[in-house]
């Protein structure tokens, strides 16, 4: 079959060469854009008189017919026809007839492609955008049913201080706050027409690049033509937040891991969102706490794979950028089906909430109160830290913890230390008391979810 490019060669080129050249097999997820954006293309020709009003009215009719068989799952795309650009326009030649080449007229696959993936990386982040939002509402929740829940919070995976739980499910708000920040923000960027700016240098026909930008809904322009065509930074932002959105989802996922195991007890996952194995009937795994975990690595990788291919590219368009879409697809999939399992996974897991409380009394997480208490009655902290550090020594070698020390050894220590130490030793006092701000005290947590209510209500 002859190439539309065809014209400068003699030869034909092999079955297997068209297939490594081609890119039909995955940027065929960018037809629907395809013809949005030629819809819009072909309006701005008629409009600025560079096509009849006819042959639009004809093109226009045909491309809406070979969107409603894409829509109809009617269409399949061939290989000898490269791309998604060159396989539409093969079906709009077979609606319509020769007119169909006009559609190209002052447009090139490479602004083409440009416009295609910004209209799909727009869709693609706005969605994104919805699904944080759901997500932070989940951990909203989970905190607000849990402000005086009681768990320990760790420094090196040890028992470190006793916190709300509520306190840390909204930790992880604020990181998936930040998170739907960046994506919203890069809209800014991914919200930019290419559309005219043709192969690389523009075109000598008399388009209206604002016009089509109106049409397509785009927000700006690229006043550079060589950038719009030569530009993947906003997919790289694209893969750079979704990195670092999937780094905090994967911070989360081992600890939920973690909380399950038989050691912490502290959640049980439903059904849905647990596994078994083949050959241990005992087993319940949080196989998709495990492969979000481990899906992070091929979001990374995606980032990396396109940043490698940009580094050496001279401008402006050159073949090494049809490696730019694969990555992408895989990571706004990956991304969006992660944030669906996170939000039913921690909406529907159970926990165990006085196993999580009685935990911090069995340990030395209340080593800081005492240490504290000492502070507060005039002892310098220094002292007062190498004294509760010294205790907790004896009573590890003792087999006891701070509050099972008698009042005659607390105070044979240092007279500092009356028979109010054992509620200060509480773990529920020691959370109540620090109330500082952004504290785990409970008044805090409680204005943290009044704060996050406010900001998800301001965001709807």
């Amino acid at each position: 079959m002859a190439k539309v490019w065809g014209g400068r060669f003699e030869g034909q080129s092999e079955a297997w060469i068209d297939e490594f050249g081609a890119s039909i097999p995955f940027d065929q997820k960018l037809a629907k854009q395809d013809i949005t954006g030629s819809l819009a293309h072909v309006k701005m020709l008629a409009h600025t008189g560079i096509i009849t009003e006819a042959e639009a009215a004809e093109i226009t009719k045909g491309l809406k017919a070979v969107g409603k068989k894409l829509a109809d799952g009617e269409l399949t795309f061939a290989i000898e026809n490269e791309d998604v650009h060159l396989n539409i326009e093969k079906y709009l030649t077979e609606e319509i007839g020769a007119v169909a080449g006009k559609l190209h007229t002052a447009r090139s696959r490479n602004d083409q492609v440009a416009t295609d993936m910004h209209l799909y990386l727009k869709e693609i982040v706005k969605e994104v955008v919805e699904k944080i939002h759901f997500f932070r509402k989940v951990l909203v929740h989970q905190a607000e049913e849990n402000i005086e829940t009681i768990m320990p919070g760790y420094t090196h995976l040890q028992h470190a201080q006793p916190i709300s739980f509520g306190h840390h499910m909204m930790a992880y708000y604020g990181m998936l706050t930040r998170d739907q920040e960046r994506f919203a923000e890069s809209l800014k960027r991914i919200d930019i027409s290419p559309l005219g700016a043709a192969a690389l240098a523009g075109t000598t026909f008399p388009i209206d690049r604002e016009f089509s930008a109106k049409e397509l809904g785009f927000a700006n322009i690229y006043t550079n033509s060589l950038d719009a065509v030569s530009d993947r930074d906003f997919i790289l932002e694209f893969l750079s937040n979704s990195s670092i959105m999937m780094m905090h989802l994967s911070r989360f996922c081992e600890e939920i891991i973690l909380w399950t195991s038989n050691e912490f007890k502290f959640v049980e996952l439903t059904d849905t969102f647990s596994t078994g194995s083949s050959i241990m009937p005992q087993k319940k795994n949080p196989d998709m706490a495990e492969l979000i975990r481990g899906k992070t690595g091929r979001v990374y990788g995606d980032l990396f794979g396109l940043l490698t291919v940009m580094k050496g590219l001279p401008l402006a368009y050159n073949k090494d950028l049809q490696e730019d879409k694969e990555g992408m697809f895989d990571t706004a999939h990956t991304i969006l089906t992660s944030l669906d399992i996170m939000a039913g996974m921690v909406d529907t897991w159970k926990l165990n909430k006085a196993h999580m409380a009685e935990s911090t009394e069995k340990d030395f997480s209340n080593a800081t109160e005492l240490a504290d208490y000492l502070a507060a009655k005039g002892m310098p902290f220094r002292q007062a830290h190498e004294v509760v550090g010294k205790l907790v020594l004896a009573c590890t070698k003792k087999g006891i913890y701070l509050q099972d020390v008698p009042l005659t050894e607390y105070q044979e220590i240092t007279p500092l230390i009356e028979e109010d130490i054992y509620d200060t030793l509480s773990s529920k006092t020691a959370i109540t008391r620090r109330h500082s701000l952004g504290g785990t005290g409970f008044d805090q947590v409680q204005a943290q979810v009044a704060l996050a209510h406010q900001q998800l209500a301001d965001e709807e």
